[in-house]
């Protein structure tokens, strides 16, 4: 059935004549009764009732029964592409639609809250999801297309991900106020290497750049103990667990009530300079490659950037 046939053949029936059908269409009206007499041809079944065998003697328009049956269902198909503009022009216009964020945990619950409450507010129309999980689960959730955009802490090198640097956050090696480790300015790496770790589970960006850390500083942990929260960990640290490399967003509460204190990175003489003293990670922003963004999706990287 060709749809611009019987686009013709409806406007014809709802404007009740082949002229006021031909205004509307910007066509000839010898147009218009071409299109309905093949419609009519295609389809092999009489469509409206002539006099004298003129369509466009007609006044008004009276249907055959059969016109009556086509008439319903092409009313039907326009009124869903009617349905269909202004369910897209919704969306294009941000007045409703979805934008599913994944997002590592602390990026979660430090870095995206003062980002996301202005978005929302401003676009109340949008659906709204934030996923939390860790590096791993976040890269994987961008992949299966579950995410539209991912923000993550640790490295992602997978061909099928874009990954943007999106900024630096700083670290600090952690211990608690009140144990030997926490008195000390700078322990050696020695001292280091003796204590209890708390480390994030595996995948947690976290946990890459404390790997990485005792990687280049050939750093052998007595003992390792994991927890798959970051402020766990913290509240862990304070309580004397252990010690711990966490964000400075998360240590920040505990160490100005002073139950954690940041110690230094390797006394004076393990040749660690200021420089290395000075702990930071890259947070990265993730998108399928190749893949369009929506409007909501494009609106809020723009939010984002005005920050």
């Amino acid at each position: 059935m060709n749809l611009h046939l019987l686009r013709v053949f409806l406007t014809v029936v709802e404007q009740q004549g082949f002229s006021r059908a031909a205004e509307v269409l910007f066509v000839s009206q010898s147009a218009v009764s071409k299109a309905v007499r093949e419609l009519e041809h295609q389809l092999d079944l009489p469509l409206i009732e002539r006099s004298g065998g003129d369509a466009k003697a007609v006044r008004g328009v009276r249907l055959t029964e059969h016109g009556r049956a086509v008439f319903e269902h092409a009313r039907a198909i326009f009124a869903l592409e009617r349905i269909a503009i202004e369910d897209v022009r919704d969306r294009v216009e941000l007045r409703q639609g979805r934008l599913r964020i994944g997002a590592s945990t602390t990026i979660a619950g430090y870095w995206l809250p003062q980002r996301i409450g202005p978005f929302v507010r401003r676009h109340p129309g949008l659906a709204f999801e934030l996923m939390v999980g860790n590096t791993e689960e976040v890269s994987r959730a961008v992949i299966d297309c579950a995410v539209d955009l991912g923000f993550v802490e640790g490295r992602v090198e997978d061909p099928r991900i874009e990954s943007t640097l999106w900024r630096s956050e700083p670290l600090r090696l952690i211990a608690a106020s009140g144990s030997a480790l926490g008195a000390r300015r700078r322990p050696s790496l020695q001292e280091l290497a003796r204590q209890t770790w708390l480390l994030r589970e595996p995948g947690s960006g976290t946990r890459q750049v404390a790997e990485s850390l005792f990687a280049a500083h050939a750093i052998a942990p007595a003992r390792v103990i994991e927890i798959g929260s970051n402020e766990a960990i913290a509240r862990a640290v304070a309580a004397g667990a252990g010690i711990a490399l966490l964000p400075e967003t998360v240590v920040a509460d505990l160490a100005t009530m002073r139950r954690v204190r940041t110690i230094g990175f390797g006394a004076e003489g393990d040749g660690i300079d200021a420089a290395e003293q000075t702990l930071s990670r890259p947070l990265y922003r993730l998108e399928l490659l190749n893949r369009p963004r929506a409007p909501a999706l494009q609106a809020f990287l723009e939010h984002e950037r005005e920050d």
